[in-house]
């Protein structure tokens, strides 16, 4: 529970971070670099597992994005945090039920934590996934949040052979996802077939995701188009929305590649870590 709340309040967070950073074009980019870099070494610190920092990402992303006024940002910000709040309560709930039939499992102790894994890992993922930012903003691209979405998912493989495969996964599970995406699109949907849809497409994610990811990233890519356009669903060309989302996605993950080469490169992590340990504090440093 403890976990979860972090989380719910991590993801009002960023959302709340990327909200802002909206009225302020200019500071985007590094709005969005300090909070995959901080996310990043809160997640590597206390090993969250897979997807990681992904969906904080995507929600400050996603916010970004958001067309909004100012005075409607406390109205969403609640909403978000409305949701969250939701998602904890029912975790208790099943959480109290759970434990009648079961004992609690022992708590695992956290594995040490270096200096590459948290610090140098986390900042080259942030100054990549902020390139990602900048290239599509160069590029004038309308409500890019799918391109650092995508970075950080190629750029967050374990080895450079993990991060060419995630770049593959990525693409081709996109583009089928687009497919299902653009089906989707073209059905006349309202409030509740959206919410059903949802519910069925997070299904299916979270039984596939630990399994094989380009599989769950063909439902990962309908999924959070509809989570991020469902408020101008029928006001747009589902043709228009869908190139778009392919072409973010490409971009993305070509940065995110190129970062993964970066994050691999023992000559850079050995230039780069001795820059950022000379910039760290001596106490935060692992003994």
């Amino acid at each position: 529970m403890v976990s979860l709340m972090a989380c719910a309040f991590g993801l009002s967070a960023c959302y709340t971070l990327g909200l802002i950073s909206h009225f302020v074009p200019a500071l985007m980019m590094v709005a969005l670099i300090f909070i995959t870099i901080l996310v990043s070494m809160v997640c590597r610190f206390y090993r969250v597992g897979v997807p990681g920092s992904l969906f904080f990402i995507m929600v400050a992303s996603i916010g970004a994005y958001s067309p909004t006024a100012v005075e409607q940002v406390p109205l969403r910000v609640g909403l978000i945090f409305m949701g969250a709040l939701l998602a904890c309560l029912i975790a208790l709930f099943y959480s109290l039920y759970v434990l009648r039939r079961q004992a609690p499992q022992p708590v695992t102790p956290l594995a040490p934590a270096t200096f590459d894994f948290v610090v140098f890992d986390s900042v080259v993922i942030g100054v990549f996934v902020g390139i990602s930012l900048v290239l599509a903003q160069a590029l004038q691209l309308e409500r890019a949040y799918w391109v650092p979405v995508s970075c950080l998912v190629v750029i967050q493989g374990m080895s450079l052979r993990a991060v060419w495969n995630k770049q593959l996964h990525r693409v081709l599970g996109t583009a089928i996802g687009l497919l299902v995406a653009w089906g989707l699109l073209l059905l006349p949907l309202d409030n509740w077939t959206i919410s059903l849809v949802m519910m069925a497409l997070t299904f299916v994610v979270e039984t596939a995701v630990v399994r094989h990811y380009g599989f769950a990233a063909i439902f990962i890519t309908p999924m959070t188009i509809l989570l991020a356009e469902a408020a101008t669903l029928g006001h747009g060309s589902p043709g228009a929305v869908i190139q778009a989302r392919f072409f973010d996605t490409v971009l993305g993950s070509i940065v995110g590649l190129i970062g993964g080469i970066c994050l691999h490169s023992p000559r850079l992590r050995e230039v780069l870590g001795r820059q950022l340990r000379r910039l760290t504090p001596g106490r935060l440093l692992p003994r």
